[in-house]
């Protein structure tokens, strides 16, 4: 007998990501991503560098993040001596992406990518594994298309 593969399982990312993608460099200003993100209605920008090689992708939540309270480090103060919980280069980082104006400011890096050939059942682990959304795509490092927790769902819709 023939065993019956769901059709999600026979498509690979290359099937369902959107290969025109809208990129940002790093210099490009916080304004202009915000923008982009409403006026196509995307959850994410790929950032890359002139030849299209991906240094990192700005989402939804590195935008909101940058618009959040700052919190002061938490440290435990015992005798003269004050230990803080957290590194100075992770609170040196904290500060610049609160106070980032460009999209390298205000990344994440590196960029997580996933190639044109991987089974959607990977992009799927990596997606929910690493809260990741969008994901770029990436061939002989290059950005070659874009796929987002969306497409996943369209392929569901489409599959009944």
């Amino acid at each position: 007998m023939s065993e019956i593969i769901p059709e999600s399982e026979k498509r690979c990312v290359g099937d369902v990501m959107m290969a025109d993608v809208i990129t940002v460099y790093p210099s490009t200003s916080v304004d202009e991503i915000a923008r982009l993100m409403t006026e196509h209605d995307i959850s994410g920008l790929p950032v890359v560098d002139e030849g299209d090689e991906v240094l990192g992708i700005v989402t939804e939540l590195d935008m909101i993040v940058r618009n959040t309270r700052f919190k002061m480090p938490a440290f435990i103060a015992f005798l003269d001596a004050v230990i803080y919980l957290e590194t100075p280069g992770r609170y040196r980082e904290r500060v610049e992406r609160v106070l980032g104006t460009t999209a390298r400011e205000i990344m994440s890096e590196p960029a997580v990518t996933i190639g044109p050939d991987a089974s959607i059942e990977d992009l799927t682990e990596l997606m929910v594994d690493r809260r990741m959304n969008p994901v770029p795509v990436v061939a002989a490092d290059r950005l070659v298309g874009i796929v987002s927790r969306s497409d996943i769902i369209r392929i569901m819709t489409e599959a009944q």
